[in-house]
């Protein structure tokens, strides 16, 4: 049920493959939607619907936040540049983007009224972590400017929370599964279509292990944060990332997923040793949520996806590739 204080909603990076899920469910929930996008990936991944407005613009335009927050109840902060090896093109636009965009952002949010605040961060803000559980209490050690900017910005807006603008921050795992505005650099998503194309995965390592989520939980959960008690989230920190397996491991589920004797699994080695197992004991206590999907139903959803024509050239379209897409464009 809606929360009958949110009723418009604002998500940037509404058109990137998590948004292209999440929208259409808050549109199903009768919330109305504002989506603040560049849309660098396209403009048709987005259902056409009477309560959804399209903005084409950059979170870093403060005339533009001023003017798009007004009369915004509830804001789920998806836009960020995304991944590593995308941050490290451009470290200065990286930090334009995921850390000075933020503050803006919470600071015209705070003073435009807004109630509700999901900032959405990342499970690599602790880096390499000896603990067997990762929980949310342990100190944050990120490796790279990614991960860096995420803490810090995760730290800037958890301070402003208040009983008027409530305030919460979700460390999702990896997401997989099948978007509209489908990705292939994630690493279910990836050992699936090499796998479906190839009929070889390429392991890098394979030791490390990588908590995962299912991208209609992920989403689910967004959906939810609007909803829960401000006494319950206001100034807090979810884990959210259930199964945490293998590389390796997640290889041998591809290929048990598509029963394809002939394909084969081939590793080879990797300097990147991240390696950590999150516990969302606290988002499970506090909040009861539960995943409802598996890592193999976000397989067999990719298998279905490729099957049905809904991948055009998976292993060299830059579409589904963000350091490739971003190679491309040019963000000042």
């Amino acid at each position: 049920m809606m929360n009958q204080s949110i009723k418009n909603v604002l998500v940037t990076g509404g058109a990137g493959y998590v948004g292209a899920v999440l929208v259409p469910k808050l549109l199903k929930e009768s919330y109305k939607v504002k989506v603040l996008d560049l849309f660098i990936y396209g403009r048709n991944v987005l259902p056409k619907h009477k309560n959804l407005i399209e903005i084409v613009g950059d979170i870093r335009d403060r005339k533009l936040l001023q003017k798009e927050l007004k009369g915004v109840d509830g804001l789920i902060h998806l836009a960020a540049i995304s991944n590593d090896p995308s941050f490290d093109l451009d470290p200065r636009l990286g930090k334009s983007v995921n850390y000075k965009a933020n503050k803006l952002l919470t600071d015209l949010a705070e003073k435009a009224g807004v109630k509700r605040f999901v900032f959405v961060s990342t499970s690599s803000v602790y880096g390499i972590k000896k603990e067997k559980n990762v929980t949310e209490d342990l100190p944050l050690e990120p490796l790279t400017d990614y991960s860096k900017y995420k803490a810090l910005s995760e730290k800037y807006v958890l301070k402003k929370n208040s009983g008027d603008f409530t305030v919460l921050a979700i460390r999702p795992a990896t997401v997989c599964g099948f978007s509209p505005r489908l990705r292939l650099d994630l690493s279910v998503n990836m050992l699936t279509v090499q796998a479906l194309v190839n009929k070889k995965i390429t392991v890098f390592g394979g030791r490390q292990l990588r908590p995962n989520i299912h991208i209609e939980d992920i989403t689910d959960l967004y959906v939810e944060c609007l909803k829960y008690p401000k006494t319950l989230v206001g100034g807090q920190v979810f884990n959210a990332g259930y199964e945490n397996l293998s590389v390796s491991s997640i290889a041998r589920l591809v290929k048990k997923v598509l029963a394809d004797p002939d394909i084969k699994i081939t590793v080879t080695k990797s300097a990147d040793n991240r390696s950590y197992h999150i516990s969302s004991e606290k988002i499970a206590r506090i909040l009861g949520f539960r995943p409802k999907h598996t890592v193999e139903e976000a397989i067999s959803d990719l298998v279905n996806a490729f099957r049905s024509g809904l991948m055009e050239n998976p292993l060299d379209n830059e579409m589904y590739y963000n350091l490739k897409l971003m190679k491309k464009i040019k963000l000042n």
